[in-house]
C-alpha cells in the first residue's frame, strides 16, 4: 500500500497487519531480513517472548505477533526469533496501533544483548544484573508454570473433547497416547489392558513395540505393587518390562494405572530418553487416566449393547425367514391337498362324461338323417374337446404340485415355463401377448415345483401391473454355467423408492387386503435355496423385468 511507503525510510524492519489479520505491507528492510516470509502464521511460529504478558485465555495469542495485534492499546516487547538455518535473534519489539492497521517495528537488539555481558565490570551493575536475573528467573519460573498450566488444561480439555465425540476405544485411545507422548516428549506411548495378572498391548502410538505372538507382559514386583496400589510409577530403568530386551541406554518409563471403581482396566505408559523431574504432570495424568477409565467404561457398554441389539436383529430376521418357510411350505401342501382333491373330483364325473360321449360317437352311424347326423356329430366332436382339456388341466395341476417330488430332480426350465403359463391362462387370454425367446438349455437338477412357484408369482404379478393390453417376455439362456430366465412386462412399472424393498417379507404395493407382501420373498428364498439370486430392473410407466440366475448343476 502506498501509503505506507514512508515506512521504507526505517532501519527498522516494519510491516502492517489489518484487523483481518492480512500483512497488507513489509517495508525493505523486512523484506531483506525475512525474505522467506510467506506467512504471518508461519512467521509467528519463529517468535517467542522473553517474558510472556499471560492476559489471554487463547493459547494462539501468547504469540508475540498476535498479542500485539490482538492488543487494545499500543504494544511493546522483547522477543526473539529463530530463523529455518536455527540461528536466533532478539528484537524489541513494536506495535502502533493506527485505526483498523497495527503498524509493528523489530528493532535487532541482538549485538547490544551479546555485548551486555562484556560491558559489566563494576560491582553495581554485576549487582543490578544479578537483581535482575533473580527478577527475571522468578518471572520466568512464573511464565513457564503458567504456560504450561495452559498447555495441561488445553490437553485435559482435548481429550475430554475427544471423548465426548467417540464410543470408538481405539480412536479414543489413539487420541489420547497421541496427546500424552507430544506434552511428555515421549517416543512411544501404548496402553495395555489388565487380565489375570498379565498386561495385553493393544493400542501403541509412537515406536513400534518388540513384543510378538500375543502382545502380552509382566510388570516388575515393585512396579506392579505400586500400579495395584493406585500409584503412578515413574522410574529410570534399563527394562520396560519382565524378560524385555534391555535398552541401550536409561529410558525414563512412566506408568499410569487406569482403574475403574476398584478394577484395574489397564495401563497407560510413557517411555521417553528425557529424564526430568515430575511432579505437576503427575495431576494431569491422574486426571486423564480417570477421564480414559470413563470412557474405556462406557465404550465397553455401548459395544456390548450394540453386540445385543444386533444379536436382537439377527434374532429377528432368523425369525422371518422362518415363517416365510412356514408359509412357504404350509402353502404348498394346502394348495397340493386341494389340488390332489379337485383332480379326484373332477376325474369322476369327466370319466363319466367322456364314456357317454364315446357312446354317442357309436351311435351317431345310426342315424339316416344326414343333417341330424352331421349337427350331432359336432356337438359330440365339441364335447371330447373339452373333455381333453379338462384332463390337460388336471395333469398339469397335478404336475405343478408334485407333492411326491421332494427331491432334487433333473428339470427341463422351458417347459415349466410352458406349464406355468397353462396354469394362468385366465389372466393372459384375450389381453396379454406372451412372447417366448427360449434358448437352448441343459437340463438342471433342482425342485421344479418350488421354481414354478417362482415362475407363478412373477408372471401374475406382471398380468396385474398391465392395465389393459399389454406384453409378457420370456427369455432363458445358459451361459458361464448359469441359467438365465428374464420375465419382462409392459407394465406400470415400479418407483424407484420402491426397488429396494419389493423383496422384503411383508412389504407390498397392493394394498391392504389385497397382498402379503409375501410372495417375492418366499420367492427370494426359493432362489437362494438353488444358489442363485433375483433382481429386477424397473423404470415407472415403462414397465419391470426380473431376473432370475441359477447356477447350472
Amino acid at each position: 500500500m502506498k501509503k505506507f511507503d514512508f515506512l521504507n525510510q526505517f532501519r527498522d524492519a516494519v510491516f502492517v497487519v489489518n484487523n483481518h489479520f492480512d500483512v497488507v505491507y513489509k517495508n525493505n528492510t523486512f523484506k531483506k531480513i525475512f525474505k522467506d516470509f510467506s506467512s504471518l502464521k508461519k512467521f509467528s511460529h519463529g517468535m517467542n517472548f522473553d517474558i510472556c504478558p499471560l492476559n489471554s485465555e487463547n493459547i494462539a495469542t501468547y504469540s508475540p505477533v498476535y498479542h500485539a495485534i490482538t492488543s487494545s492499546e499500543n504494544f511493546f516487547a522483547f522477543v526473539s526469533f529463530t530463523f529455518d538455518n536455527n540461528q536466533k535473534k532478539y528484537y524489541d519489539l513494536t506495535a502502533v496501533k493506527k485505526s483498523k492497521y497495527t503498524i509493528i517495528f523489530l528493532t535487532d537488539v541482538t549485538a547490544s544483548i551479546e555485548s551486555q555481558s562484556f560491558q559489566r565490570h563494576n560491582s553495581e551493575l554485576k549487582e543490578q544484573n544479578r537483581n535482575l536475573e533473580e527478577e527475571n528467573e522468578d518471572l520466568l519460573k512464573i511464565k513457564q508454570k503458567a504456560q504450561s498450566q495452559a498447555i495441561r488444561i488445553a490437553l485435559i480439555n482435548k481429550v475430554s473433547n475427544i471423548i465426548r465425540e467417540s464410543m470408538d476405544i481405539s480412536t479414543i485411545l489413539q487420541s489420547a497416547l497421541k496427546e500424552l507422548a507430544i506434552m511428555f516428549g515421549a517416543y512411544r506411548a501404548y496402553y495395555a489392558a489388565f487380565s489375570q495378572d498379565r498386561f495385553f498391548m493393544e493400542e501403541v502410538y509412537g515406536e513400534k513395540d518388540e513384543l510378538s505372538g500375543e502382545k502380552s507382559f509382566q510388570l516388575d514386583d515393585l512396579t506392579y505393587e505400586r500400579v495395584m496400589r493406585k500409584k503412578i510409577s515413574v522410574s529410570n530403568c534399563l527394562r520396560e518390562y519382565v524378560n524385555a530386551a534391555p535398552f541401550k541406554q536409561s529410558v525414563q518409563r512412566v506408568i499410569v494405572p487406569v482403574y475403574h471403581m476398584q478394577k484395574l482396566k489397564g495401563i497407560i505408559v510413557l517411555l521417553s530418553h528425557q529424564k526430568k523431574e515430575l511432579n505437576e504432570e503427575l495431576e494431569i495424568l491422574e486426571a486423564i487416566s480417570a477421564q480414559l477409565s470413563n470412557a474405556i467404561t462406557r465404550a465397553e457398554l455401548y459395544n456390548k449393547n450394540l453386540q445385543t441389539v444386533n444379536e436382537l436383529k439377527n434374532t429377528l430376521k432368523e425369525l422371518k425367514e422362518t415363517q416365510i418357510q412356514l408359509i412357504n411350505s404350509e402353502k404348498m401342501a394346502s394348495l397340493g391337498q386341494l389340488v390332489a382333491g379337485v383332480a379326484h373330483e373332477i376325474n369322476t364325473p369327466t370319466a363319466s362324461i367322456k364314456s357317454n360321449n364315446a357312446i354317442a360317437a357309436k351311435l351317431l352311424v345310426q342315424i339316416e338323417d344326414a343333417e341330424l347326423h352331421d349337427m350331432l356329430k359336432e356337438l359330440n366332436d365339441i364335447d371330447r374337446e373339452a373333455i381333453q382339456r379338462i384332463s390337460n388341466i388336471v395333469t398339469s395341476l397335478k404336475k405343478f404340485v408334485r407333492l411326491d417330488e421332494a427331491e432334487l430332480q433333473e428339470a427341463d426350465i422351458n417347459k415349466e415355463l410352458d406349464l406355468t403359463l397353462d396354469l394362468i391362462r385366465h389372466e393372459t387370454k384375450n389381453r396379454i401377448q406372451i412372447v417366448k425367446n427360449y434358448g437352448e438349455i441343459p437340463v438342471i437338477r433342482c425342485f421344479p415345483n418350488m421354481l414354478n412357484q417362482v415362475f407363478t408369482n412373477i408372471l401374475i404379478n406382471a398380468c396385474q401391473a398391465i392395465e389393459g393390453e399389454g406384453t409378457i417376455t420370456i427369455t432363458t439362456e445358459y451361459k458361464n454355467d448359469k441359467l438365465i430366465v428374464k420375465i419382462k412386462d409392459t407394465g406400470k412399472g415400479i418407483p424407484a423408492n420402491r426397488l429396494d424393498k419389493i423383496f422384503t417379507a411383508g412389504y407390498t404395493t397392493k394394498g391392504v387386503g389385497v397382498g402379503t407382501g409375501l410372495g417375492l420373498a418366499i420367492c427370494t428364498k426359493i432362489i437362494e435355496k438353488h444358489g442363485g439370486e433375483i433382481s429386477v430392473n424397473s423404470e415407472e410407466g415403462k414397465g419391470s423385468e426380473f431376473i432370475i440366475t441359477i447356477f447350472g448343476k
